[in-house]
């Protein structure tokens, strides 16, 4: 099986595993951060979001809804955003656009841990924007479409891949099926991490997940090895 941490001769730091392992590890962390210190809102899982938002407008509480809401419309706004950033700097020599977005995800990160209780909203949604961008931005992992921030399409896209190695016994496929599997660990180690640091330490906490997007963009200065 190809090692995870050497790139093809054509493959981009950015696709790389080893890149991807920090990305996944920050999407745990970062939903298990709004989770435990911003009213026990999602950042990533917008699907939980909705289930909730519709019960509690259904229901007659429209503050609490309005709570599920505000980070849904933000992760749809950093979905765009990010979008429009590949479209302008795709070919930008001096950083690549990915790094951009992961730079501005740090900044608005560094920012959130500033903010107090009294801001949980905002912070949500700001923690939602960014999440949205990296998704957005990281697609692919060694050539395999996946997302960083949420597990439910690894899971279907993990099964489908052994479902295919069952029935075809193909090496490519046994090593998609740990591409897959993998991330989903890697994001559960993180939002275990993540919990569990939120809870004893509260709102600055997130700046974990900084670093390890910090990690992230410093790989990508390899942006691609012969």
């Amino acid at each position: 099986m190809k090692s995870f941490y050497k790139l093809s001769k054509k493959q981009q730091m950015s696709e790389a595993f080893i890149n991807n392992a920090f990305l996944a590890l920050s999407g745990g962390f970062q939903d298990a951060y709004t989770y435990n210190t911003r009213n026990e809102v999602f950042s990533n899982a917008q699907t939980g979001n909705v289930v909730l938002m519709s019960q509690n407008l259904m229901t007659g509480n429209w503050q609490k809804g309005l709570r599920y809401l505000v980070p849904l419309l933000a992760f749809a706004g950093g979905v765009l955003v990010a979008e429009r950033i590949a479209e302008r700097f795709r070919y930008a020599k001096k950083l690549h656009w990915r790094q951009s977005i992961l730079l501005m995800e740090i900044l608005i990160l560094f920012v959130v841990g500033f903010m107090p209780a009294e801001m949980n909203m905002g912070a949500t949604a700001l923690v939602s924007f960014a999440c949205a961008m990296q998704v957005q931005a990281f697609r692919k992992v060694d050539g395999y479409a996946y997302a960083s921030t949420m597990c439910i399409g690894n899971l279907r896209s993990g099964m489908a891949a052994l479902s295919a190695f069952m029935r075809n016994h193909k090496k490519q496929q046994l090593e998609q099926v740990g591409h897959y599997f993998g991330v989903i660990f890697l994001f559960a180690v993180g939002a275990g991490i993540g919990g569990n640091l939120s809870i004893h330490y509260g709102v600055p906490v997130i700046w974990g997940s900084c670093i390890l997007l910090l990690i992230s963009f410093c790989l990508m200065f390899a942006e691609q090895i012969e």
